[in-house]
């Protein structure tokens, strides 16, 4: 959740980026990338407490905006309008709040008999009339950075020792100072993550944001609910995406393509045209026209070129597959360089491992592998040579040659056979 408030802070134009840490913080260092400052609160004392502690880190700004690392849907455009009022009105302190059905223990935002922002209540003890407000505190805000770290530290702990950053509010209001709060159109944005519950909620509403940007974009998703696509990834016009299909980390998809049903593209490359089946394809690159599965697995570090075919029950493993090459179904090929125009029968395997270290065949131009060939590398096989069904082939095969049997031996070089 952190690391996607930091990138909403980014995109704000947020700068700099102060993000507020625990002493045992290493996972969230790691998660965050490195352009942003840390400050460490060295005991959970409240959230005024914890931006105290980001004072020395944030400068002289004129405006400092608050975000909670609890509400990740706060969308970029919501908080460039926050601090756009904030400027506009001279408020002093400016938060976002929503109105809705049920506030449960959400802070209520309090207004005078005018309108006028007066407080931000907790509701723990809070009275009957406290609780019946439906305006919600959302946990974002904009200060005026000079009054904000003159008087942050005039916060007087709770009764749990906790500093509330929400006291803020009516400090400001008891100093004569304007407080205003900019009510968001869509309450989602504020949802807090407090339990598991909340976090499948809120990633529900992301995933339903980004398909929807991408289905405005030109992108097809004849069920769109079944869909997820990470916030990293993209996608070309013309796609389309079926059901039960994941898109995840640093993808991107070209135009024209179909992708699943039942497909995972995780961190590749994927041309135009191409069409992806109820497979598996990983840190991969298809060029155009390339088409997989079903059922079959693309490996990381491979990459198959224009006009590839591998069917169903096939693996490929930190391989090249040259443009045209087909690979049917039931084969294994890994750490193997193909030529193109290749033709892999059914049931090959390039047999790269030999209890102690990997090893690479090549296979030229127009070659034709034979159904049940084993080919045990390291082992090239020459252009347009042939292996015969079952053949396991243990040596060099020159071009244009035939092989047959186990292991696998010269029949006759091709030439010979034609007339």
């Amino acid at each position: 959740m952190v690391r996607l408030v930091v990138s909403t802070a980014r995109r704000a134009g947020l700068d700099p980026v102060v993000v507020v840490v625990p002493p045992e913080a290493e996972g969230i260092r790691q998660a965050v990338d490195h352009d942003v400052t840390f400050a460490v609160q060295e005991r959970p004392l409240g959230s005024g407490d914890a931006l105290a502690r980001a004072r020395s880190a944030a400068g002289r700004a004129e405006t400092v905006v608050v975000l909670s690392g609890d509400v990740p849907l706060v969308r970029s455009e919501t908080i460039q309008a926050m601090v756009e009022s904030h400027g506009e009105t001279g408020a002093c302190v400016t938060l976002l709040s929503a109105v809705v059905d049920d506030p449960g223990a959400l802070g209520r935002v309090l207004r005078d008999d005018r309108g006028r922002v007066t407080a931000v209540a907790e509701v723990d003890g809070a009275p009957p009339e406290v609780l019946a407000v439906r305006e919600i505190n959302g946990g974002v805000y904009a200060f005026h950075g000079p009054w904000l770290w003159d008087n942050v530290g005039r916060l007087a702990p709770s009764p749990s020792g906790e500093v509330y950053l929400t006291d803020l509010v009516a400090l400001a209001v008891s100093q004569g100072r304007p407080v205003e709060a900019l009510q968001v159109e869509d309450p989602e944005e504020l949802l807090g993550v407090n339990d598991r519950v909340h976090l499948a909620r809120a990633e529900g509403i992301l995933r339903r944001r980004i398909r929807q940007r991408w289905l405005l974009a030109g992108v097809t998703m004849p069920d769109p609910a079944t869909v997820y696509i990470d916030p990293s990834a993209r996608l070309g016009r013309d796609t389309v995406i079926m059901p039960n299909t994941h898109i995840l980390g640093d993808t991107r998809i070209g135009d024209r393509c179909e992708i699943g049903p039942n497909a995972i593209v995780r961190d590749s490359r994927i041309g135009d045209d191409c069409r992806i089946v109820s497979s598996v394809v990983e840190g991969s690159r298809l060029e155009e026209a390339v088409d997989v599965g079903p059922f079959s697995h693309i490996r990381p570090g491979s990459l198959l070129q224009r006009g590839v075919h591998v069917g169903n029950f096939a693996e490929v493993k930190k391989s090249r597959l040259g443009p045209n090459t087909k690979m049917g179904h039931f084969s294994y090929v890994g750490d193997a360089d193909v030529g193109e125009n290749v033709n892999i029968g059914a049931g090959t395997v390039t047999c790269n491992f030999d209890g102690v270290r990997k090893h690479r065949t090549r296979i030229g131009d127009g070659a034709f592998i034979g159904s049940d060939s084993m080919l045990v590398a390291p082992v090239t096989i020459g252009e347009g040579a042939s292996t015969g069904a079952g053949s396991v082939v243990i040596q060099d095969v020159p071009p244009g040659a035939v092989v047959v049997g186990v292991p696998a031996r010269l029949l006759r070089p091709r030439r010979e056979e034609e007339p």
